[in-house]
């Protein structure tokens, strides 16, 4: 008996001190020594572990009330702000099977309390087949499968945020659904570098209370994990596909014509559009390439977005409720990007990292033709460019100080308000504590 509390009390001691997950949908990978003792020594016990960060800020801005994607607008008579950007508890319990060949149950629940209430932000179990330990079945609310960006944890993201176009499409990364994976998770299998998901979604994610239509949204993704190709190259990547869309409740739909001659959004309001599917359809491919040198790493990242996005006349941003009356559904082709390079300074504790994106919502019309007379195309069409620089110190695997200055370019149009760039640049101080 004393053996046994003893034991326990390793296991509980153990498990405080492991990190969070680096990726919002990581699981125990058995294929790594860590859980290969994980399950060898404890495989007859449960396994809970407490985990979170606090991300306190202070940011300043080129204009007061200046809207951003750096934690959101800013109040009208400020350009200046201390605020809590995150601050997450995670709870993660995993129950081992008997037969030590893997877990077979997986629960976590993770909650955001900060300054502007408190959310919950991932409920999601995982059930593990164990014969062949290849698969996983997913249920709940959590990280959709799409995008390395999306998936990458706040905690361990270079940048400040995520991207404009991340932001916009996904409005939060996390949706209600099921998702079946394959992963194999022996250390033998000729393929434990490839992970498969494929899920089914609501659509509009957290920003809605409950899903406003019966359409799924269909979500998957194929990654090649983090190859050696060298003793100092280290190559991985992934394509993933969105295919939604939002069942249209009115009757008007405005696609993106030529007319005269101008360019300008143009409605289709029969009646046969009421129930049809207004387009939610995404293709993405990313790459993440790392190389060893003598004070660290080198790092480069990049990603490719492109599809169809239905959303509102004023904004792009996927709507979190359904639209009601002679409001009309816009259909946009966009495309988007990001690109990382980062860089370790003298040693692993400091990084140097630069940051460029953009996000065309609408690739139909360019510069003065939004804004030009006959036409419709407003602020929701103007494409967006972005360089980041910044910097992070590791001070402790417990404590990081994050600074970032976003340079932040917007479309020139013939549109009041945008004829030039508008004057919204931020700064961002960040200290990231994490248990």
């Amino acid at each position: 008996m004393l053996k046994k509390k003893l034991l326990l009390l390793a296991v509980t001691l153990l498990f405080c001190q492991l990190l969070p997950a680096q990726y919002l949908m990581d699981m125990i990978d058995t294929s790594k020594t860590m859980g290969k003792d994980m399950l060898s020594l404890y495989n007859r016990y449960d396994y809970i572990k407490l985990s979170g960060y606090l991300q306190p800020q202070f940011q300043v801005a080129e204009t007061k009330g200046q809207i951003t994607y750096g934690g959101g607008a800013f109040a009208p008579n400020s350009n200046t702000r201390f605020m809590l950007r995150r601050a997450r508890f995670l709870f993660d319990y995993a129950r081992f099977s008997q037969t030590l060949t893997g877990p077979s149950v997986h629960f976590v629940l993770q909650v955001d309390a900060t300054e502007r209430g408190v959310n919950v932000r991932d409920m999601w179990g995982a059930v593990y087949e164990n014969k062949y330990q290849q698969f996983s079945f997913t249920m709940g609310l959590f990280a959709r499968p799409f995008s390395y960006e999306l998936n990458l944890s706040s905690a361990f993201r270079e940048s400040a945020e995520r991207g404009r176009m991340s932001q916009i499409l996904m409005n939060t990364e996390r949706d209600l659904g099921a998702m079946i994976s394959f992963e194999p998770r022996k250390s033998t299998s000729k393929l434990k570098f490839l992970k498969v998901d494929f899920g089914l979604f609501n659509g509009p994610g957290l920003p809605s209370p409950t899903d406003y239509d019966s359409h799924k949204d269909i979500i998957s993704r194929v990654v090649i994990k983090p190859q050696n190709l060298s003793k100092n190259i280290t190559l991985g990547g992934s394509v993933g596909i969105y295919y939604g869309g939002i069942t249209q409740n009115t009757q008007y739909v405005y696609n993106a014509a030529t007319v005269a001659g101008i360019k300008t959004f143009v409605v289709d309001s029969s009646v046969i559009n009421v129930g049809n599917i207004a387009p939610r359809k995404y293709y993405e491919a990313d790459m993440q390439l790392i190389l060893k040198n003598k004070v660290g790493f080198s790092q480069l990242r990049a990603e490719f977005i492109t599809g169809s996005q239905t959303a509102s006349a004023v904004s792009s941003t996927t709507p979190a409720a359904s639209f009601t009356g002679t409001q009309g559904y816009y259909v946009r082709n966009f495309n988007g990007a990001y690109f990382y390079f980062i860089q370790n300074l003298g040693s692993l504790k400091h990084q140097a990292v630069i940051k460029y994106d953009w996000y065309d919502p609408n690739t139909y019309v360019k510069t003065t033709g939004i804004g030009a007379p006959g036409s419709n195309f407003n602020a929701a069409d103007i494409k967006y460019n972005t360089l980041s620089i910044g910097y992070v110190y590791y001070a402790t695997d417990n404590l990081k100080l994050m600074l970032q200055y976003d340079f932040i370019h917007n479309e020139i149009t013939a549109l009041p308000g945008f004829t030039a760039d508008v004057k919204d640049n931020l700064l961002t101080c960040r200290l990231q504590f994490r248990f």
